[in-house]
């Protein structure tokens, strides 16, 4: 049997990622003059900001590099290990979170993080359609993820736990921040302010609701509820929130 190597290159990461890591060497000069990582990187992020995710590909940012397409695979294997380049750029390093620098508790740290996660999101909004392919692997990513558990430090969950509770709350962050950019899509597609959005949502409701086939949703119309507007982030705070009660739940039963 063949021994396993710890070479640079032996593992299962893209070399991209490897060299982000360290483990290997970056290319320090394509067929092009001046061409490199960070450009190939920046004018993809540049393209998805401006034109969504679905718009980038091995030739879209080669042209407007003013490069040929494969010379872009000198720097990257394919359009997937692109996208987990932009996603590592674009997220970038953890901010330290004021809770935890001050020895707060665990629930204010990890609500901090899943704030800051959120804000992150909504500046990258196409982030969000990039397929999940499995566990943290680059830099930032991993150094996002090591702070979240640090933040439950003082919870005295089991590691188990304080992994589950991750996942929990950062796919609450992700679904919310998606929903509401579809939402804002959705709205600007339409060209008419957001109250002009719902009230007319509402008045389509109330005409399909029977009162007979569908009691509750005749009550949450009859209260007008839908009709008010909500405070800035409701949804996100309020979901959160029970969220981290839930959490706190455990965190008591677990403590006894």
């Amino acid at each position: 049997m063949a021994e396993k190597s710890d070479a640079p290159g032996a593992g299962d990461l893209p070399a991209s990622i490897e060299a982000a890591w360290g483990l290997r060497e970056r290319p320090v000069k394509g067929p092009k003059p001046g061409l490199s990582l960070e450009r190939i990187v920046a004018a993809a992020v540049a393209v998805a900001a401006s034109e969504g995710i679905a718009a980038v590909s091995m030739g879209r940012v080669a042209r407007d590099l003013g490069a040929s397409t494969m010379s872009l695979y000198r720097y990257v294997s394919a359009k997937d290990e692109l996208f987990l380049l932009m996603q590592e750029a674009a997220m970038g390093p953890p901010s330290p979170l004021p809770a935890l620098e001050a020895g707060a508790g665990w629930r204010e740290a990890i609500s901090e993080w899943a704030w800051a996660q959120r804000g992150m999101f909504h500046r990258n909004l196409w982030m969000l359609r990039i397929p999940i392919a499995g566990p943290p692997a680059s830099p930032h990513s991993v150094a996002w993820w090591e702070q979240g558990l640090q933040a439950l430090e003082s919870s005295g969950l089991s590691e188990g736990d304080k992994i589950s509770v991750i996942l929990l709350i950062a796919g609450f962050v992700r679904n919310e921040a998606l929903l509401m950019s579809e939402i804002a899509a959705a709205v600007e597609a339409r060209g008419i302010p957001p109250e002009e959005v719902m009230a007319g949502y509402e008045r389509t409701v109330r005409r399909l609701v029977d009162p007979v086939r569908h009691p509750a949703l005749s009550r949450l119309l009859d209260t007008g509820v839908m009709s008010e507007p909500d405070e800035p982030d409701y949804e996100f705070t309020f979901g959160l929130a029970r969220l981290l009660d839930g959490i706190e739940a455990l965190v008591r039963e677990q403590g006894r």
